[in-house]
């Protein structure tokens, strides 16, 4: 089980050990692919690149990106995932990466919990 918490802006975010470091993630439930990485890790995970993929934004914005393939170690298991890498160190979790999971956010504790479903 991964745990989090709910920051004072209302967004919860987990923490992750990754590539030696510890990064702050945050549980974006509008974002439907895998991840969004920041540019540091493309080369930790040995991330091949997979073609380009257009993403529509709130607002309508559209967005073209480097979509990448890559093996991305979450809730104690190493599981295929797609990524894009932006600048910053900013990592997103979508929906897709959590299909095999049950995500609980309480916003009144303001804690939040990961756990594998499947």
């Amino acid at each position: 089980m991964i745990t989090g918490t709910v920051g004072d802006n209302g967004v919860p975010v987990v923490t992750l050990r990754l590539a030696g470091k510890t990064w702050s993630a945050t549980v974006d439930t509008g974002f439907n692919g895998d991840l969004e990485l920041p540019l540091a890790l493309r080369t930790e995970f040995s991330a091949r690149r997979a073609g380009r993929v257009t993403s529509l934004l709130a607002g309508g914005q559209r967005v073209e990106e480097d979509r990448y393939l890559l093996l991305f170690p979450f809730d104690g298991e190493v599981q295929a995932a797609e990524a894009t890498f932006v600048p910053g160190e900013e990592i997103l979790l979508g929906t897709h990466l959590l299909r095999e999971h049950r995500l609980a956010i309480n916003f009144v504790t303001r804690a939040v919990e990961i756990e594998r479903a499947v």
